[in-house]
């Protein structure tokens, strides 16, 4: 597929990259990534890539930051192939470093969000759906999600988090925005030596949402003060940010249960490592 589509382009390596639910993906010299959907159905599977490749090319004309951008695409086979963005991920930076640095990430990430919100839900309506699901139900999950992982919480944030469960959650009424839907700090790439953020990635996800959501994942995985810098770089007119910190924080707790899950159940150790430290920010012991 690649000596196809990139004549001339000297092969070297080729491994399995990973696969999940929805996609299977190789790395091809240690730079290019093809990707093929696992959907079954042929017409599916050709709208799946060709949707995607047209988000990117949308994303990359509004997004302040770089997104990975189609080197080519095969329908009809499921394939799309693009370069590799320079930088790290950001989940791989060890904790202290990402405590250090992480409040100028945070106020980058604010202002590529102020860019995302800032377009007309109108213009990217037909490339994603909304996902808007009730509170109420996010709750539920999150309750559903705590029976699975309770034993690996630390006894002293329990309490904690099982007052959160049991709280009723905001009703406050919101606009929706287009956003990347799942900024968490495992799709922010950056340089381990500036400093600076290099790239975001996965636009799989992406939809039109609350916008307090992707606050909540930068709360999440950065903290309190992070939070608080990537709101202040937050430009709008529309949105109530008092009431966006407000959700940002309710999805933050409820996020961290899901990741905590995910960790445990594929042993990532990363993704539990995370959750466990933002336990200490997420549900104080001394805050409930």
């Amino acid at each position: 597929m690649v000596a196809k589509h990139l004549p001339g382009y000297r092969i070297d390596s080729l491994v399995l990259l990973g696969e999940g639910e929805d996609n299977i993906a190789f790395q091809v010299n240690d730079e290019l990534i093809v990707r093929f959907s696992k959907e079954s159905d042929p017409a599916g599977r050709a709208a799946r890539v060709n949707d995607e490749a047209r988000l990117l090319a949308a994303v990359a004309d509004l997004s302040p930051l770089p997104v990975p951008e189609p080197s080519f695409m095969v329908a009809d086979q499921g394939c799309l192939a693009y370069f590799m963005l320079p930088g790290l991920p950001l989940i791989d930076v060890a904790l202290p470093q990402r405590s250090t640095h992480g409040n100028s990430i945070a106020l980058t990430l604010g202002e590529f969000l102020s860019a995302l919100h800032a377009v007309p839900v109108s213009r990217m309506a037909d490339l994603v759906e909304t996902d808007d699901q009730p509170p109420a139900l996010w709750l539920e999950e999150a309750a559903q999600t705590y029976t699975t992982v309770a034993g690996t919480v630390p006894t002293v944030h329990r309490p904690a988090v099982e007052e959160f469960l049991g709280t009723p959650p905001p009703a406050d009424r919101h606009d929706l925005v287009f956003s990347h839907n799942d900024l968490g700090i495992e799709h922010v790439l950056i340089d381990p030596v500036a400093w600076t953020v290099t790239g975001v990635i996965d636009w799989s996800d992406a939809a039109i949402v609350d916008p307090a959501y992707d606050f909540g994942l930068l709360y999440r995985d950065l903290g309190p003060a992070a939070l608080a810098l990537a709101l202040r770089s937050y430009r709008t007119d529309v949105h109530d940010v008092g009431a966006i910190r407000a959700r940002a924080a309710f999805y933050a707790r409820c996020g961290v249960l899901e990741d905590m899950a995910y960790g445990l159940q594929t042993g990532h150790e990363k993704y539990l490592d995370k959750s466990l430290a933002a336990l200490t920010w997420l549900y104080p012991a001394d805050a409930w």
